[in-house]
């Protein structure tokens, strides 16, 4: 999956080549509200400043997944190895026949103009990273700066935090404006108690804040018992799908960027989804009807 421009690092785990057909059959119209596109980098090259070079995985790799694994539409989100160039992403949007939306990365610089332009392209979110071993400062002033500005367009924020930073960090989570979704429930620690006190405070963070939402995704990023059921998870996710059923995502997070214990067979992912969700109405939530308000609203208007 390397290219000649760039060269991917030696310890990266590419995305699997040939994913299981689920024995979950997602409902019809299901949302795949969590997935990347890397490069090509000879087409659209990784940022300077990034923190590691992946493999590419382009639009095309990512249209074969959504079609094998049963998936009628994407949310791409754009991946911090791209930085703010988010031409990988407009052009896979672009190129998706209106099956695909995106959230974006940018700069507090950006133009109203340049905005607009991601509006049109199928753009409905910004994404904002405060993992602190991925990005080099904390982006505080920006996220709020840029999160009136997009209000206008009726975007919604997305964060990406660790549970060990949410304490210094709720408070001002709270103060955010407009429709806020967290990636990965907020990345809790599932060595701990699911009721515990870490993971209550995200819990709180949700209850006490209507305009907040999680993505209940990633298990293979967060498990340690592993694959294939990546039981450990199941707990975390399923109080969070039965907590907060209108307000709940689920993504494959292909291509699964930084993964190092193993890399996750899609499949499997798709048949974690009913232990977390384990009605068909609970199912239609998370993998329809919320998703295609978030992001295609003029659909279900």
């Amino acid at each position: 999956m390397s290219n000649s421009a760039f060269k991917m690092d030696e310890d990266w785990l590419e995305f699997h080549p040939d994913p299981s057909v689920p024995e979950f059959k997602v409902p019809a119209g299901a949302v795949d509200a969590h997935c990347h596109v890397f490069g090509p980098g000879n087409v659209f090259p990784y940022a300077p400043e990034r923190k590691y070079t992946p493999c590419d995985a382009p639009k095309d790799k990512l249209w074969e997944l959504r079609d094998h694994l049963g998936f009628a539409r994407n949310v791409i989100v754009q991946a911090s190895c791209h930085g703010s160039d988010n031409r990988a992403l407009v052009d896979a949007l672009l190129h998706s026949g209106g099956r695909a939306r995106g959230v974006a990365s940018v700069e507090r610089h950006i133009s109203d103009q340049e905005l607009d332009q991601l509006d049109a392209a199928g753009v409905r979110g910004v994404r904002f990273n405060f993992v602190k071993r991925l990005v080099d400062t904390l982006p505080h002033d920006t996220l709020l700066d840029v999160g009136e500005r997009i209000q206008r367009l009726g975007w919604h924020l997305v964060i990406y935090v660790e549970s060990p930073d949410l304490p210094e960090l709720f408070e001002f989570f709270s103060s955010l404006p407009g429709m806020v979704v967290f990636d990965h429930m907020g990345r809790p620690d599932v060595s701990k108690d699911p009721n515990g006190e870490a993971f209550n405070l995200f819990i709180r963070l949700l209850r006490e804040n209507e305009n907040m939402w999680a993505k209940v995704s990633c298990p293979d990023r967060l498990s340690l018992a592993g694959p294939p059921d990546y039981l450990d998870v199941v707990p975390f996710a399923r109080r969070v799908v039965d907590s907060f059923p209108d307000r709940v995502l689920w993504g494959t997070d292909w291509p699964h960027p930084n993964m190092k214990s193993h890399m996750a067979d899609d499949g499997k992912l798709v048949d974690y989804i009913p232990k977390i969700a384990v009605t068909k109405e609970l199912q239609q939530k998370l993998l329809v009807e919320n998703p295609m308000h978030l992001y295609w609203p003029e659909e279900v208007a």
